[in-house]
């Protein structure tokens, strides 16, 4: 196909030419146009829907400050602590950066809870968006990855400390455990080698892997459109020239949306890290302004707050709550013996791992560590199966019996006590309500299938429903 270059009346702006020159090389307009310009969104998003430009703008701030960190910052055992400390004494507006970095981790992890609660209300993980879903779920597995990886760097007491016992979790593993936790740590404790791989894994290996599963969600989303409030495909009903009647175009309608929602978001972030980057201890641990000793243990060593939910449930698998467990299991496979339409094979594998699952759970078998870490994986993984565990008739909770919503609260109660736990010190009470919010956590997914077609459901509209404001 011939070159042809795109003309322009010779009085066009300078501007005009040199977009002209570029869209004859490269589809700079078309992609604009493609993926945001002329892209249709539903008219009646709602606030719940800001939180994935949100993200998009904390992951590059992550990256940018990141960059401007590793300038100064010495990945070596013996001088990371004391590099951390020249960024924030000696380094013109170093503080600012490290600040704007540690409070960003933490509001990522807030915007992308958030982000996934919008799927959960507005059944945006159903047809024709598992594969979003996916892609988001993958993305939520590689922050906290990034997460963990990049804890360590600071080397100060919570970081090492903290890397310790999670890295030997995976010990606990029968059989390549051991190897396992020798392979991550590249040492027999947490060391300079540990410290090296770790910051390869989050300043490149990792962030790599992370761009390039955005890119993927955002191709996803674009392909299949954006779910709507309602759960109503806008594509299915479509006006003269194509376009979605109840659709506008994102540009300008939703970058008014994003800015004011941006703006807000900015003022909040500001404010943390001008006046609170601590937050009280839980964005950045008062051990962790300590160097790190490997022969002082801190009175209390527990990750950062967003793994918290999870580590609440690993922490609560003890050797008593095991015959909870086996009692749970047993009558979680009569139900489905009972009420599931899956096909008699299927139903038979899973009796199969169930009856292996309660004998390694008998005294005497495998021990409570490792079903706790069967339990903490087992807690993140489940959610990437949620497209398949919700069979209800509806997307949208405005449409579904009133008391799912009910069902939803308590499952984001027993989620925040999890994490609230999770940053306190072991105690017999908190351990037995750790162990009934661990039981409310899997049962609200692993029962989905069956609570989620009861009840009286509203009925959908044809079209979206819109106020104008």
């Amino acid at each position: 196909m011939a070159f042809v270059e795109k003309k322009l009346p010779a009085d066009a702006p300078i501007a005009a030419k040199a977009l002209g020159w570029i869209d004859s090389r490269f589809p700079l307009t078309k992609l604009w146009n493609d993926q945001w310009g002329q892209y249709y969104a539903p008219k009646n998003f709602n606030f719940w829907y800001i939180f994935g430009i949100l993200a998009t703008l904390v992951l590059v701030m992550q990256i940018v400050t990141g960059i401007f960190l590793t300038m100064h910052y010495k990945p070596d055992a013996t001088l990371a602590f004391g590099s951390v400390e020249y960024i924030m004494r000696e380094v013109p507006w170093g503080w600012l950066v490290r600040y704007m970095h540690s409070t960003g981790a933490s509001a990522f992890f807030i915007i992308i809870y958030l982000h996934m609660t919008r799927a959960l209300l507005y059944g945006s993980y159903r047809k024709p968006r598992e594969l979003i879903w996916l892609f988001g779920f993958a993305i939520f597995l590689c922050l906290m990855a990034e997460a963990f990886f990049g804890y360590l760097l600071p080397w100060g007491q919570m970081s090492y400390w903290g890397a310790q016992v999670i890295v030997n979790l995976f010990g606990a593993i029968p059989l390549i455990g051991p190897d396992l936790s020798l392979w991550i740590r590249g040492d027999y404790v947490v060391s300079d080698a540990t410290l090296n791989r770790f910051f390869a894994f989050h300043v490149i290996a990792i962030p790599l892997v992370l761009l390039g599963l955005v890119v993927a969600h955002l191709i996803a989303l674009h392909e299949v459109g954006s779910s709507s409030p309602d759960g109503i495909e806008i594509k299915d009903k479509l006006d003269a020239d194509g376009h979605p009647l109840d659709g506008i175009p994102s540009h300008p309608y939703y970058t008014t949306h994003d800015i004011f929602g941006v703006t807000v978001f900015l003022v909040i972030f500001s404010a943390v890290v001008f006046f609170g980057p601590e937050m009280g201890g839980y964005f950045l641990e008062y051990n962790n302004f300590i160097p790190a000793d490997s022969l002082k243990t801190p009175l209390h060593i527990a990750p950062t707050w967003y793994f918290t939910p999870f580590y609440s449930i690993l922490r609560a698998t003890t050797s008593e709550f095991l015959y909870a467990l086996i009692v749970g299991i047993a009558a979680y496979v009569v139900l489905i013996y009972l009420k599931s339409k899956l096909a008699p094979k299927i139903k038979g594998a899973i009796a199969v791992v169930a009856l292996l699952m309660i004998v390694g759970m008998l005294p005497g078998m495998l021990d409570a560590k490792f079903w706790g870490v069967v339990l903490f994986g087992s807690s993140v993984v489940i959610l990437g199966g949620m497209p398949w565990l919700d069979r209800s008739p509806v997307k949208s909770i405005r449409y579904r019996p009133h008391w799912h919503r009910y069902v939803f609260i308590v499952f984001g109660i027993a989620f925040v006590t999890l994490g609230y736990l999770g940053v306190q010190p072991p105690s017999p009470i908190g351990e037995r309500v750790s162990q009934a919010c661990t039981f409310v956590y899997f049962g609200f997914l692993l029962l989905m299938p069956w609570w989620s077609t009861m009840g009286q459901f509203k009925p959908v509209p044809d079209r979206v429903t819109f106020h104008p404001h």
